[in-house]
């Protein structure tokens, strides 16, 4: 495996490499000790390699961003370049990443530095734009941007799945999620299946968050009745509710530099 993913990489040419390396229920390294030793080991092989690299170890034991799902994420990813909603774990780890990754290719003199340019350029709306550029020079609509509801599908059957207990929010199983997602349509099964771009879930309580009985735990984007309720019925069991008050999980947890980790 890590052959061929640095292989790809080291095939490119490029100045530098920052690498996300996932732990939790809901990434390929089920613990940070297998995702520690993942990014060392990936990381040394292509320091020697000659291509600078860090890794980030990032928590999936919760989903990242508010929205599963192809349409859902694209109209996330619009809210959050448009400064509308930024979920605050997803916005750690891409400031998180692309700074790292200004550090390391030397377009800035700190980390610090580095984190004040990321979030210099998704307030002032620069990263907005680029992202819109890029959708034009790809053959999508110029509008995208401004007018995300135009062009995104929506689901024939959109309802909240309500909370029966009071408490927190204390885990999410993050890997049910995504087979939740599967299951509505929005991804394969089988190499010849076909998306649904519109299914999927929305609005995704995060652990710790408190909720009460009827509270929304998150909106499941449906094709069918059915399937809504076969989606409703995982995502319950794929939350769990505590009468305390859960700590959330650091979404990012170190640095690995090359072989070294911090």
């Amino acid at each position: 495996m890590i052959s061929s993913i640095l292989s790809k990489k080291l095939a490119e040419g490029l100045d530098a490499l920052v690498l996300d390396i996932k732990h939790g229920s809901g990434a390929f390294s089920p613990d940070l000790e297998s995702a520690s030793r993942l990014a060392r080991q990936m990381t040394s092989v292509a320091s020697n390699a000659g291509l600078s690299c860090n890794a980030l170890l990032t928590d999936m034991n919760e989903p990242l961003a508010a929205s599963a799902g192809n349409a859902l994420e694209i109209a996330e990813t619009v809210a959050f370049l448009r400064g509308e909603a930024r979920q605050p774990r997803l916005y750690e780890v891409i400031t998180g990443l692309s700074a790292e990754l200004l550090w390391l290719g030397g377009l800035a003199d700190s980390r610090a530095s580095a984190l004040r340019r990321v979030e210099e350029c998704l307030d002032s709306g620069r990263a907005a734009e680029r992202f819109a550029a890029m959708v034009a020079a790809q053959g999508g609509p110029a509008d995208l941007l401004d007018r995300p509801e135009a062009h995104l599908a929506g689901a024939a059957v959109v309802r909240p799945v309500e909370a029966a207990d009071n408490g927190c929010i204390a885990s999410v199983d993050t890997q049910a999620v995504g087979d939740i997602v599967v299951a509505l349509g929005g991804g394969r099964r089988r190499v010849d299946d076909r998306i649904d771009p519109s299914v999927g879930l929305s609005d995704l309580k995060s652990i710790g968050e408190p909720v009460v009985p009827g509270e929304p735990l998150a909106w499941v984007h449906a094709a069918s009745e059915a399937t809504w309720q076969a989606a409703a019925s995982a995502l319950r069991r794929a939350f769990q509710i505590t009468k305390g008050t859960p700590a959330g999980n650091p979404v990012v947890h170190s640095v690995v530099e090359g072989a070294r980790e911090r």
